[in-house]
């Protein structure tokens, strides 16, 4: 049933409704008492914009990066993190906040990669619904972005991003379904790029056909910034919202309508999805008038300390308290790199610098060491001067301000050459190095990990980073973070080297499913760290595999059981990955696949039971021929691992099912391909017969055929051809 407003609305109303107010605001209808929504970017915290002349943003808290926010690998975190932004977006007075981004990670060049969770599609997905529901449940929309295959800065307002429909499926609008399906963001926001050569706002294929039918999204679909290529042809295939305003009421659009070329139906379900958010949003809509800023920056703190990921460490870590230390690096302290560039910036509340917690912690010798990726022999010789006095060195590096960033893509994917440069100078003295690392992606470690007898993955960590860090370094927090994305050893080994950013108008997704950790451990490339790999102070003991069936059909569910043990002596949390391998597959398959995991924290000596669910849909791939997901009978491996090269614990379950995952045969494929398969032997050895004549062989009586063929071999004669036949029919 039709909201009761439309009915009222003018054309122009309606139309109007379709663009927006200004750079932040939806238009409302102040004749029927619809009020405009305002929205603010924000996937790390709320950038609220102001009307003061100097164009300042109100404070916020600013949270950890979301490539940070995955390797906690903890939902239930996220969905605090999204209630907390919440909060301050209701004292703001702010409806919809522009996020999570859920894109995928083709490269470690990608400049917003540090904006998006992970390089896998059902992590990125779960932890997006979490954060989702935190925001929604406040009543405080999301704009899930960017719909779809945006995996890139480069020519991102026009480059086509060329991807074949199992990837599509498979890889990159996965994050969005379990999105919509487990928390129905209230918005979703349409990519710069083109997909398949059709602009994001006007393809048909990925608003109406994949979007809003076959995942049945009730909410409503708005331009990212600009993204507008054509307004009619947006309208008429998908979009509701043009951003940013003013947006006012173009008569081409209107007279397209008028002539019918846009039907009024259509016209009137973008304004049903308009009206429905602001239902959503303006329920319950009070402001809420306190905001304790410090309150949410101690929870920061928390969500920090969760992110961080022991990359390396052969026992240096934790540090003895009160011990003399050399703290080198300006990202230590005026420099703290805790958030990238560009939509994700926002006016932090306050924020830690990690130097100042460490001199709670230890006698600290402090040396600059560089300004950015300056590097001088003056700032060399005082690094050098702080590692010879102290028993340990913490050598703070990372990318910098210029290197991550929305609007550009990296031009490699390694540390400052200076900075190397002057760990080198500093291990010549000091080798007991302990490495924190300060990016929102993956980096080269090949220089600096033979240097470090420990590195501390610290991406950027939102603006309560300081503590954290200290904390974990001292041993105060046990460190649980894994890594969401796979560290190559190089560059060249990465999925889309070669193809990435693509050229002129266009890249080519030719690397389809194998991204991440799926090209890497089914290439059996060796990597730097692998996805899901994180260090503890602790250890931890997988038990054996108990699963509900070991037989079961498609549409079943499974459950698969184990026991996890702290044998250490502190406590810890782990994290226990399920990854589900198909061996034998008419199709290509990666060598695994993430489909379940649990965050549990154990006290030591403690033991406890964890239990994860398999359906049809884990053990799926998608078939363009059936246009939807299918399950190939036949035996998969269940694999519990602490990464995807850590596997400690294997069954083996067969899975039945009716589908017909293979591509049909034609006449195309060579025989060698049909006699693989009995149905389509039959069919193909009746089609044959029946559009050439019989041979011989086929039409003479078994015994005459077999008398040919010896006749032909030993050259008889046909006399001896008859006395040979006689001889065989009297035995007979």
């Amino acid at each position: 049933m039709a909201h009761p407003s439309i009915a009222q609305m003018t054309l122009d109303e309606k139309l109007l409704l379709l663009g927006g107010q200004d750079n932040w605001h939806f238009y409302g209808v102040e004749r029927l008492g619809i009020p405009a929504i305002r929205t603010c970017d924000g996937p790390h915290g709320v950038r609220v914009h102001t009307d003061r002349p100097d164009g300042s943003c109100d404070p916020a808290t600013n949270f950890p990066c979301a490539s940070a926010l995955a390797a906690s690998f903890n939902p239930d975190l996220l969905k605090e993190v999204g209630e907390t932004i919440a909060k301050e977006c209701r004292h703001y007075g702010v409806q919809v906040l522009l996020g999570p981004g859920v894109n995928g990670k083709r490269s470690p060049l990608a400049g917003r990669n540090f904006e998006y969770y992970s390089e896998d599609p059902y992590l990125s997905g779960t932890l997006a619904a979490s954060f989702i529901q935190g925001l929604q449940k406040h009543k405080v929309g999301t704009s899930i972005k960017h719909f779809i295959a945006n995996e890139q800065e480069t020519s991102r307002l026009f480059i086509s991003s060329n991807v074949d429909e199992r990837t599509l499926h498979e890889i990159y609008l996965t994050p969005f379904e379990i999105a919509i399906k487990h928390a129905n963001p209230w918005t979703v926001m349409a990519s710069y790029n083109r997909i398949n050569g059709v602009y994001g706002c006007e393809n048909t294929h990925t608003l109406m056909d994949l979007l809003k039918t076959k995942l049945g999204y009730d909410g409503l679909v708005v331009s990212d910034w600009g993204a507008v290529n054509d307004k009619v042809d947006s309208v008429k295939y998908g979009l509701d919202i043009q951003m940013p305003g003013h947006v006012e009421l173009d008569l081409r659009l209107k007279a397209a309508v008028e002539r019918g070329e846009i039907p009024m139906a259509v016209i009137d379900d973008h304004v049903e999805r308009i009206l429905r958010l602001g239902e959503r949003v303006y329920k319950q809509s009070e402001r809420y008038l306190t905001l304790d800023l410090e309150a949410h920056h101690t929870f920061a703190r928390k969500t920090a300390a969760e992110t961080l990921v022991l990359l390396k460490n052969d026992g240096i870590l934790p540090l003895k308290k009160n011990t003399k230390i050399a703290v080198i690096g300006r990202f230590a302290d005026d420099q703290v790199r805790y958030n990238g560039g560009g939509s994700s910036w926002l006016n932090a509340y306050r924020v830690e610098r990690p130097l100042d917690a460490l001199k709670t912690k230890a006698k600290v010798i402090y040396a600059p060491g560089y300004d950015q990726e300056k590097v001088t022999k003056a700032l060399t010789l005082e690094a050098i001067a702080a590692a010879q006095q102290a028993k340990t060195v913490l050598f703070f590096t990372g990318t910098t301000s210029s290197m991550e960033s929305e609007g550009f893509d990296r031009a490699n994917i390694d540390l400052p050459q200076s900075h190397r440069k002057l760990l080198a100078q500093v291990a010549k003295v000091n080798p007991n190095i302990v490495v924190i690392l300060n990016n929102g992606a993956a980096v080269d470690l090949r220089d600096t990990q033979p240097m470090a007898r420990a590195i501390l993955e610290a991406w950027l960590l939102g603006s309560a980073a300081g503590q954290p860090i200290a904390d974990v370094l001292f041993g105060d927090i046990n460190p649980s973070g894994k890594l969401a994305e796979t560290f190559p050893l190089r560059l060249e080994h990465t999925p889309a080297y070669g193809n990435f950013p693509g050229q002129t108008d266009h890249v080519d997704y030719t690397e389809g499913l194998l991204v991440g950790y799926r090209h890497y451990d089914t290439r059996k490339l060796e990597v730097m760290y692998p996805f899901g790999h994180g260090l503890s102070y602790t250890t931890f003991k997988f038990g054996p595999l108990s699963v509900s069936t070991t037989e079961l059909n498609a549409q079943d569910s499974l459950t698969v059981s184990l026991s996890v043990t702290n044998t250490g002596k502190r406590s810890g949390s782990e994290v226990v990955q399920l990854y589900v391998q198909d061996p034998v597959s008419s199709v290509l398959r990666p060598e695994k696949e993430l489909r379940a995991f649990k965050k549990v924290f154990l006290e030591p000596q403690e033991t406890q039971t964890v239990t994860l669910t398999l359906n049809a849909r884990d053990f799926s791939v998608y078939v363009p021929h059936l246009g939807r997901y299918a399950v190939e009978s036949g035996a998969f491996n269940l694999l519990i691992g602490a990464s995807s090269r850590d596997i400690r614990r294997q069954v083996s379950v067969n899975v039945h099912s009716s589908d017909k995952v293979r591509p049909h045969l034609t006449l195309d494929y060579p025989y060698t391909q049909w006699i693989r398969y009995p149905q389509e032997k039959v069919q193909i050895e009746a089609l044959v017969k029946a559009t050439r004549p019989p041979f011989w062989w086929e039409t003479e009586p078994p015994l005459n055929r077999w008398l040919l063929i010896l006749k032909r071999e030993f050259n008889w004669s046909d006399a001896d051809e008859a006395r040979i036949k006689a001889q065989l029919l009297e035995e007979a």
